[in-house]
């Protein structure tokens, strides 16, 4: 394809994606992004079986 008819393509995909203006449903991603009401603490319940590396360390130093 030549330069030309090269450019126009990209132009004319450049002014569709220009108009293009899709709905968002702003409600939906408030609340997919947003905090829930429950406030669960993450809980790792592998904690206390296995020491820290950094506490390793300075043991054996």
């Amino acid at each position: 394809m030549g330069r030309g008819r090269q450019k126009a393509k990209h132009t004319k995909i450049a002014r569709e994606l220009k108009a293009y203006s899709p709905s968002v449903n702003y409600s939906a991603l408030e609340r997919e992004l947003g905090h829930p009401d429950t406030e669960d603490q993450y809980v790792d319940k592998w904690a206390d079986q296995y020491a820290d590396e950094d506490e390793d360390e300075l043991e054996t130093a």
